[in-house]
């Protein structure tokens, strides 16, 4: 088991994953949180749906960790797309076959698999953190927010709250990705599915059907992320959407290991 991590963690350092992987992080932190405090005063609000977030909430102990929670959907497609190629990708390339001859247990690759691109999603979340922490500051000085209460134990203990719960939905997203990496077997089909469902599927219904919702697992981990909602709980979205996700694992763990290792 610890080879198989090792082996999948050489596969993830590799420049053109981990380089790219900084930059997707990089640009959402960058869109999301820039937004957040240059549209401060606009009347068509400056968070998620066209929420206003004011400057009075900003410059809340809270303030500094919401571009970071903003932020979770998006960096969920990030892990959801990573997590899916490095996935489907086996059966495109036929390698595959090579890992089995080395470790034959499926399961034991699809654990390895699995907890290799866990540590990968800790990486990433982390740098999406301190990302978003320092362009708080940087923009709520360009904005005259006040950032005292920033320094705070309650802001610390709200920061790694947040970064628990956004931790949570993107390994979450990153599963789901996985799920359809693992069912379609070809990186293309897993991805371009993936993001259609959580961005315009789920996207759509929720706005248009009553509580559908909370039977969307892309939805429910946007609420994790959030720590609940008005309309949902945290416990609710967390056990829901990670029996979601323990269901779909399931299937595809009998199918991964039962199906033929070329796509």
């Amino acid at each position: 088991m610890i080879n198989v991590v090792r082996a999948e963690l050489t596969k993830l350092r590799r420049p053109s994953l981990s380089l790219s992987t900084i930059a997707a992080v990089t640009f959402v932190i960058g869109l999301v949180t820039s937004l957040l405090f240059l549209l401060v005063d606009s009347p068509e609000g400056n968070g998620e749906r066209g929420i206003r977030i004011g400057r009075d909430v900003l410059s809340l102990a809270t303030g500094v960790s919401i571009g970071f929670s903003n932020s979770a959907g998006l960096l969920g497609i990030v892990a959801l797309c990573i997590f899916a190629a490095q996935t489907a990708q086996e059966y495109t390339y036929g390698t595959l076959r090579n890992l089995l001859v080395r470790q034959p247990s499926r399961m034991k690759i699809l654990i390895g698999k699995l907890i290799s691109m866990k540590l990968f999603a800790i990486v990433m979340v982390a740098l999406a953190a301190i990302l978003s922490v320092a362009l708080s500051y940087l923009f709520a000085g360009v904005k005259d927010i006040s950032t005292a209460a920033w320094a705070s134990s309650e802001a610390n203990a709200a920061l790694a709250r947040t970064f628990i719960n956004v931790l949570i939905a993107t390994i979450g997203y990153g599963i789901f990705g996985m799920i359809l990496g693992l069912l379609f077997r070809s990186p293309i089909s897993a991805i371009s599915i993936g993001v259609i469902w959580n961005l315009i599927i789920e996207g759509l219904l929720s706005a248009f059907v009553t509580n559908i919702d909370r039977y969307f697992p892309g939805q429910l981990l946007s609420i994790v992320a959030q720590g609940g909602s008005a309309k949902v709980s945290y416990q609710y979205a967390l056990i829901t959407s990670y029996g979601f996700l323990l269901a779909g694992l399931l299937i595809v763990a009998v199918l991964f290991k039962r199906r033929d290792v070329a796509n």
